[in-house]
Formats: C-alpha cells, structure tokens, sequence
C-alpha cells in the first residue's frame, strides 16, 4: 500500500515509518520540524520505499498519489510545546486535520487520526472509557492541544459522514520510548533526563496524581491494527497498569542508579489528576493489548537517551 504520514519525524510517527516499511509497504512522510526532529528519519534517507518531503500542513499542498492510507499524526503533543505555540497547535487540530482528510477524500483512502487522553481532561470517571464524554476546561491553558484534537475528531465524523471517508480516531495515552525528546516537558523524558544530568527529581504536585505508560512499539502496533479496522467511533490505545507519578520517579531512580532527592513544584493548571485507559474495546475489536513490560521499556529508552546525552 501507498502511506503517507503527517508528523513522520516526530516520536511516534518516526516509528510508525519503521513499522509501515517493515511491512513492505511505500511511505512518505511530511514534518515541517516545528518539534519533529530530521535524525528520527537518518536511517530511512535511503530507503527505497521511503521519501521525505519538508511540509507545514497547515498550509496548503499537494502531494499527488494516490495514497491508499492516509495518517494525520502531526501534533506539539508535549505542554512545553502547545503552550508555547498554542495558535500552531490549534490549526494543526483543525486546518491541518482538514487538508489531510481532503487527501484521502480525493483518493478514496483510508483515514486515521491520532487523538489523545487529552479528550477526558481531569476526568470524573476512572478508567476512561471511550463514551466518556470528558471533563474539559475549553478556556484553559492547556484547552489549545485539549480543544484541537477534539476538534479533529469532530472533523474526522464529519467527513466519514457527510463524504464516506474510511476513518478511524486512536485516542492515545502516554506513550514513552527512543526518540522521545529529552526537552518537551513530559514525565519520561524530564525524569530521565535530571536522572543522566545527576539532577534532583522534579514532580509537580504531590506526585499522588496517576499516569499509564504504553511502550511506542505497542502503541504502534496498535494504530496498525486499527487502521485495518471497520471501527469509526475512537479507540482507547494505551496501557492500563497505572502508576503515581512518585511510585513512577522510584522506578527511573532504581533503573538508573540515581540518589538525587524528588524536589516539588506546584501542579499546572488544569492537570488532569487520574489518567488510566479502558482498553476493552480494543481487546475486544482489534485483538490487541500492550506486551512490552515497563522495565523493559525504560530500559531501551534509558539506553537511547544516554546515547543522544554522548552525542550531545
């Protein structure tokens, strides 16, 4: 099949391009850098199913097929990222989410757009389940990614609807591995990151707050096997064993050796307290669920990080 990703030189799409030409199928990927990064995509330069091609989707352009699949996964996913770009962050859940909808409208192509855990906001209803309808501050710091991918679910109904377009929504939550950036604010790499500096832990809050970490590889594997799916309402992608983020800051220390002490910040505004996903849907309708042990996980991505650290 023709593929053609938005968001390839980012953390999960850089990895979804592996997965797709693993597969024997033909990939071009589009990233404007905004927080993609070109050494995500190195390996791939010479790859002969593989093409690259410098783009702003939020823009208009034309990359002419026709594409049998098309994925819409770019994001500033990270809260560094969104707050410091939030009116970027706003037309890539909407304009961009748009344009690429168009590309598979005019192909006949399949759809797929990545959503978040975003969508349940602070949520009143634990484990999240995908008919939850969220509890979401729309006026909120942190409404600009919140409001933008619920948005482009918003968008991607429509045109299944109105157009027939083959859609699918993965609502993904925290999703940690190599090529994650050391920089974006988000718990993995801010802990990892202080761990190999030999810096003092930051958590914000009292750390009682809960978070689900997926390893990319599943979650990757996921998105495939929705995608091949006839399910157009969204689906959980996630992990289901749930941490707090102090019992999580323990795990990072033992795994890389660290003393250093947990130093506390105030909690962000609007941030979400308990975040755990049901994944029944997906058990039940893709036949999928997460296999990469989180001690195995941390350990490949520690591994990548101590390596960009050296090269650094």
């Amino acid at each position: 099949m023709n593929h053609i990703i938005s968001g390839a030189a980012g953390f999960i799409g850089s990895h979804l391009c592996d997965r797709l030409i693993a597969d024997g199928h033909q990939v071009t990927g589009l990233d404007n850098f905004i927080t993609g990064a070109a050494r995500n995509l190195e390996h791939l330069a010479s790859h002969p199913n593989f093409r690259f091609i410098e783009q702003d989707v939020t823009k208009p352009f034309d990359v002419p097929g026709p594409w049998d699949q098309v994925w819409h996964l770019a994001s500033l996913a990270s809260p560094r990222e969104y707050l410091a770009h939030p009116l970027e962050t706003l037309e890539t859940g909407s304009t961009a989410t748009r344009n690429m909808l168009e590309i598979a409208r005019r192909d006949g192509a399949r759809f797929l757009v990545t959503s978040t855990s975003e969508c349940y906001g602070d949520p009143q209803e634990h484990p999240q389940v995908e008919t939850y309808w969220g509890n979401v501050n729309p006026v909120g710091l942190r409404s600009c990614y919140d409001e933008s991918k619920r948005f482009a679910e918003a968008m991607t109904m429509a045109y299944h609807r109105y157009y027939g377009v083959r859609t699918n929504i993965a609502r993904i939550f925290n999703t940690y591995g190599p090529r994650m950036a050391l920089n974006d604010g988000r718990v993995v790499p801010a802990f990892l990151d202080q761990a190999l500096r030999d810096e003092p832990f930051t958590v914000f809050g009292d750390g009682s707050q809960t978070r689900s970490f997926c390893y990319v590889s599943d979650l990757v594997d996921g998105l495939v096997r929705l995608a091949a799916s006839e399910e157009r309402y969204p689906v959980n992608l996630g992990n289901p064993a749930e941490l707090t983020i102090l019992e999580f800051a323990s795990r990072i220390r033992e795994l890389t050796g660290s003393n250093r002490e947990i130093k506390f910040e105030p909690l962000p505004e609007d941030d979400p307290k308990k975040r755990r996903p049901n994944i029944a849907k997906a058990k039940s309708i893709l036949g999928w669920e997460p296999k990469v042990p989180l001690a195995q996980g941390l350990q490949e991505t520690v591994e990548y990080f101590k390596s960009i650290t050296v090269a650094r």
